[in-house]
C-alpha cells in the first residue's frame, strides 16, 4: 500500500520555491553587487560598447553645434566649477547672448542635455548662468526644459545598460528604494514629485534607478517636469544676484530646505489621506 502524500508540506514546498523565483525576479536581486561582480566592473563588453558609442553620438552632435559658434567665443567657454569662473562666463558670454540667441540657447540647451545624460556634475551653474543671462521666467522654462530632456535621456539610457551599474554602486540603496516604490504603486505620481521637490534622494540616482524598479516613463516624466520646478526657481532666481553669492551652499540654507518640504509633503498629502481612511 502506497503512503499518502503530505500534500501540506508539498504545497509549503511549492510556494516557497515560488517566492525564491520572484525574489530571483525581483531588479534589486539581479546581477547583486557581492555575489555578482566581485569587485569587478559591473558592464559586460556589449554594454560598454553601447554606452560609449551613445556618448560619442551625443559628444559628435555638441562639438557640430559648438561648431557653429564664432572662434572668438567658443574659445571662451569653460565649464564653471566656482561662483567666481560663473561670473566671468556670465560677462564673457553676455554679449553673445544678446547678438546670436538662437546659436547660444542650442548650444546652452544641447550642453546642459549632455551634462544631464551622462551625470557631469555642474548643472547647477548652467540653471544659475540661465537667471544670469535670461532672467526668472525664460530661465526657469529653459532650465525645467532641459532638466526634464537630460533625466529622460538619462534614464532611457539606464533602462538600456544602466542596471548592473546601479546595482553596483548603490545595492543597498537600490533594495530600500524598490520597497518603497512597491508600497507606493498606487499613488506613484504623488510619491516621485515628492522625491523630486525635496532633496531626500539624489536626482542622479532617481534618474538611473527609476527604470530598474519599473516606474513608468509617463510616471517620471510628469514627476521630473513639475517636480523640478520649485528648486529650478530658486536656482535660476540666485543667478540674477550673482555678485551676492558666495557659494553654491548659500542656495539652499534651512529656510529653502523647509520650503521645499513642505512644498513636498503637501504633493504626498493625498496618499497620507487615504492610508488614514483605510485604517479608520
Amino acid at each position: 500500500m502506497v503512503a499518502p502524500r503530505n500534500l501540506g508540506n508539498d504545497g509549503g514546498r511549492v510556494r516557497d520555491e515560488e517566492n525564491a523565483k520572484e525574489e530571483d525576479d525581483s531588479p534589486t536581486t539581479k546581477k547583486s553587487a557581492g555575489a555578482k561582480f566581485d569587485g569587478r566592473f559591473p558592464l559586460t563588453r556589449w554594454e560598454f560598447a553601447v554606452a560609449l558609442g551613445v556618448f560619442v553620438f551625443f559628444s559628435t552632435g555638441l562639438f557640430c553645434i559648438y561648431s557653429t559658434m564664432p572662434a572668438a567665443e567658443y574659445g571662451r567657454i569653460r565649464l564653471p566649477r566656482t561662483i567666481s569662473d560663473l561670473r566671468m562666463l556670465k560677462d564673457q558670454l553676455a554679449t553673445f547672448a544678446k547678438d546670436y540667441p538662437a546659436q547660444f540657447i542650442m548650444g546652452y540647451c544641447s550642453t546642459y542635455i549632455f551634462m544631464q545624460t551622462f551625470m557631469i556634475p555642474g548643472t547647477i551653474f548652467m540653471s544659475l548662468l540661465a537667471g544670469a543671462l535670461f532672467g526668472v521666467v525664460r530661465g526657469l522654462f529653459l532650465v525645467v526644459f532641459n532638466a526634464t530632456a537630460g533625466a529622460s535621456s538619462c534614464y532611457f539610457l539606464s533602462k538600456l545598460i544602466g542596471r548592473p551599474l546601479v546595482s553596483w554602486l548603490w545595492p543597498e540603496k537600490l533594495r530600500l528604494f524598490q520597497a518603497e516604490i512597491s508600497k507606493r504603486r498606487e499613488k506613484l505620481l504623488n510619491y516621485m514629485l515628492f522625491l523630486r521637490i525635496t532633496p531626500t534622494l539624489p536626482n542622479l540616482f532617481i534618474n538611473l534607478a527609476s527604470p530598474i524598479v519599473d516606474i513608468p516613463f509617463h510616471v517620471f516624466f510628469l514627476a521630473t517636469l513639475l517636480g523640478l520646478i520649485p528648486a529650478s526657481y530658486i536656482t535660476v532666481r540666485a543667478g540674477l544676484a550673482l555678485g551676492d553669492l558666495k557659494s553654491v551652499k548659500d542656495l539652499y540654507d534651512f529656510k529653502t530646505l523647509s520650503v521645499l518640504f513642505i512644498i513636498g509633503s503637501i504633493s504626498i498629502l493625498p496618499t497620507l489621506l487615504k492610508r488614514k481612511r483605510t485604517y479608520e
